[in-house]
């Protein structure tokens, strides 16, 4: 096999919680990830010679080593001593630095294709392992679907699928730095945190109003996103007021994601989101729950 065509799946936060801060700097979190139907594509490519190259669509985009896609394919490389070239080509569609994983799950997908290219035997338990040195989200996206994450993101519990509904996407013309969000928020102050028992309780029992209902401040990192960013208060705002059950930001943010149990409804909360000034990226979308292997 010397190429391979591959989808980089994005995900959302039903919940996120902070415990603590550890003191090797890292947050524990505990956390209901869900995945998305929305992704990236990669191609992988043998070459004749030795290099790992990147290429993207987007210019701004590192292609060295400060890109994960780059860090995962030379991880293993340098680990099972691959001595041929690794081209990769990145068509990012995800939004960059959005709070959805997008460059972990491009970094899974790159695990997942070098292993199978070169016939490195690994398992998904085995990638996942690796995954957690390239960061903290990639085990999960190497996992996929709807799953607890805790620890620092990296201990995950499959759960039952989130039940079908529609995903309303927007993500406003900002970025946020994932590490200023966390340097700022004072995980010993939180006085109340979100219900993540109870959400996962709410998808045993395929319960999507009660899981929305949980949702509500249901991820602490707004406290200190919103603040700053005051527009993704009024993006869910307008999402609650088009029909929504629920509006969250997603990580760290600054994307906010609304769930319709509506087609109809989600389909004219996107029209009319798309005629605001309050998104510059706007999708509807739904859950994705097929593994990664």
């Amino acid at each position: 096999m010397d190429r391979m065509q591959l989808r980089a799946f994005a995900k959302i936060n039903l919940g996120l919680d902070v415990l603590r801060r550890r003191e090797d700097g890292y947050h524990e979190v505990k956390m209901i990830m869900q995945t998305i139907r929305m992704y990236d594509q990669i191609e992988i490519r043998r070459t004749s010679g030795a290099e790992i190259q990147v290429f993207t669509n987007l210019s701004y985009l590192p292609t060295n080593n400060n890109n994960l896609v780059y860090k995962a394919a030379k991880l293993l490389k340098d680990e099972f001593s691959i001595n041929q070239g690794i081209a990769i080509d990145l068509k990012k569609f995800i939004p960059v630095s959005a709070g959805m994983a997008g460059g972990s799950s491009d970094a899974a997908a790159v695990l997942y294709g070098v292993n199978r290219m070169f016939h490195l035997g690994l398992s998904q338990e085995e990638l996942m392992e690796r995954g957690v040195k390239i960061g903290a989200d990639v085990p999960y996206c190497i996992l996929r679907g709807t799953a607890l994450a805790e620890g620092i993101g990296e201990k995950l519990t499959a759960l039952l699928p989130m039940p079908d509904c529609r995903i309303l996407i927007a993500k406003p013309g900002i970025s946020v730095s994932t590490r200023t969000v966390y340097e700022n928020l004072h995980a010993d102050k939180i006085e109340e945190h979100p219900d993540v028992d109870g959400m996962c309780r709410a998808l045993e029992e395929r319960d999507l109003k009660g899981l929305a209902a949980l949702m509500e401040n249901g991820n602490v990192l707004e406290r200190v996103t919103i603040p700053m960013y005051p527009v993704i208060e009024k993006i869910k705002e307008f999402l609650k007021a088009q029909g929504a059950l629920s509006a969250l930001m997603s990580g760290s943010g600054p994307t906010v994601f609304g769930i319709f149990d509506d087609p109809a409804a989600a389909r004219r909360a996107y029209l009319r989101l798309k005629k605001q000034n309050l998104a510059k990226q706007i999708f509807l979308t739904e859950p994705y729950n097929r593994r990664i292997v």
